[in-house]
């Protein structure tokens, strides 16, 4: 049996509905002998202690680069903003995105990047 990848489990479960998930954990407890909610359960408090830096951040666009409309594509798509708000903010730079989570923060950061702009985190 081919290994699954960590995506690939992830994935396979987002298709799956909550009665098959509750199925798969009952018999991961029968399988192992263990409970993997109380697993993850325990383990928060430690991965939470671990993380330290800021916990939000303000995506800022410095440049739009070369490929000004797949910018504004992105912002539109990232911020729910209309065409022209969001040319505005492609023309002007600025604030794409205020106080949002790192994690997304980094996602949109990408995902402006990939489009051709220059982003900087605050």
């Amino acid at each position: 049996m081919a290994k699954l990848t960590r995506e690939e489990f992830i994935s396979s479960l987002k298709e799956m509905t909550l009665l098959e998930i509750n199925d798969l954990v009952d018999a991961m407890k029968e399988e192992f002998g263990v409970d993997p909610s109380a697993v993850a359960v325990s383990a928060a408090p430690v991965a939470a202690a671990a993380e330290e830096g800021p916990t939000s951040a303000t995506v800022v666009l410095a440049s739009t680069g070369a490929n000004k409309i797949a910018v504004i594509k992105v912002i539109r798509d990232v911020t729910g903003l209309g065409l022209k708000e969001a040319k505005d903010i492609a023309d002007a730079g600025g604030n794409v995105k205020e106080n949002v989570k790192i994690d997304e923060a980094n996602e949109i950061k990408a995902k402006l990047e990939e489009a051709g702009a220059t982003v900087e985190l605050k």
